[in-house]
């Protein structure tokens, strides 16, 4: 894609995260955010929050973004590219609706929206697209200019998101002790969902056993797969496994559990194993918690050598294909043709996600989609 394509009709990128504590004062008002609406008291927030006490009540995750924001917009410079960039969270300073009130008072009114979560799902992609729509009309509320926003397609298979993770799990695997690791299994986590999210996951075409979800990670894991049997001569055995589940115990979620599938791998006399974290963007709480440290210490207690590989991150490689998705979807409004880049089985994923996509349990209006409110 050529870099001198212009990025109109978007005069401005927005970054949404979810967000994340900074200090130990920040930890249940942060929580709290999270579980707005759930009833949850204060003291039970204190034990969900015992993550984040034992890294000093901080999330990494607010760092990581920062991290991204000056890696786009070196690319972006770099490339010509006139687009600033902003950057809100959902349940965290900086807030989404002070930056878009930030936006607007800097003139932007044509706003493409890049959310740090790369698959589709509720919480992933329409709860990013409510909290838009929230946004939007408090600042209609107020009085100011409502943008038009628009969040970029989903990006798993993009190769600026692949290949850093591809050269993650080479890495990983170089590591390992040399006589457990031609044997190493390859276990490709993500977060675990509700099966009846998953499910739902996606257009209503998509609808059905593990949904968009499921389908589009394995896809993702097959191309790691095929690409380290490539680079490295060994086909090394692999499964999609999850992490990180909350919610009450009588609803079923997606399984196994990366330490219950640990504990199975060593029963199978498995030699070694590589944790490829490819449902998360960057090494944010739900990684340096439940893989760095509850996963590794079960590893330990098992004698399971392992090994985690990297996230994307701020991977210079992932910021040239944010950029490249800014054009793309800039040449898409603009009518004119583009070559848009995916690899696997797949293809590229949708620009405005359409009626039934995700669905909510409770129907509430979302920005950026085909049912918006605001276009």
């Amino acid at each position: 894609m050529s870099d001198l394509c212009a990025p109109a009709p978007y005069d401005a990128l927005l970054l949404l995260s979810f967000g994340g504590p900074e200090g130990p004062d920040d930890v249940v008002p942060f929580l709290a955010n999270v579980t707005r609406g759930r009833g949850i008291p204060e003291e039970r927030l204190k034990e969900v929050g015992k993550h984040y006490f034992l890294f000093g009540g901080v999330s990494p995750i607010n760092a990581q973004n920062r991290a991204l924001l000056d890696a786009l917009r070196k690319d972006f410079a770099e490339h010509g590219l006139d687009l600033p960039v902003y950057w809100g969270n959902r349940n965290w300073a900086p807030y989404l609706t002070d930056t878009l009130r930030e936006m607007v008072a800097d003139g932007h009114r044509r706003i493409a929206v890049l959310a740090t979560s790369a698959y589709a799902s509720y919480s992933g992609c329409r709860q990013y697209r409510e909290n838009l729509a929230e946004s939007l009309a408090a600042l209609e509320a107020e009085g100011l200019p409502v943008p038009r926003v628009d969040k970029l397609r989903h990006y798993f298979n993009h190769p600026g998101f692949v290949r850093p993770m591809v050269d993650g799990v080479l890495k990983s695997l170089a590591d390992l002790p040399e006589d457990v690791k031609a044997g190493a299994h390859l276990a490709f986590t993500t977060h675990s969902i509700p099966t009846s999210a998953a499910d739902t996951s996606g257009p209503e075409e998509t609808h059905g056993d593990g949904g968009a979800y499921v389908a589009e990670h394995l896809d993702v894991a097959r191309l790691i797969v095929d690409a380290v049997r490539e680079e490295t001569g060994t086909d090394h055995p692999w499964q999609l496994v999850y992490q990180s589940r909350s919610g009450a115990p009588h609803i079923p979620w997606l399984e196994p559990d990366i330490c219950d599938h640990l504990e199975t791998l060593q029963g199978e006399g498995v030699p070694a194993v590589v944790m490829a974290p490819i449902g998360f963007v960057s090494d944010h709480m739900e990684v340096l918690y439940d893989l760095d440290t509850e996963a590794t210490a079960k590893a330990a207690e098992l004698g399971l050598p392992v090994r985690r590989s990297a996230t994307v991150g701020a991977d210079p490689r992932f910021a040239a294909a944010v950029r490249e998705l800014v054009l793309e979807r800039a040449a898409t409004e603009q009518g004119r043709p583009v070559d848009r880049c995916a690899l696997g089985a797949l293809g590229p994923s949708h620009d405005l996600c359409p009626v039934g996509c995700c669905p909510a349990r409770a129907l509430k209006p979302a920005a950026a989609g085909a049912d918006s409110p605001y276009t």
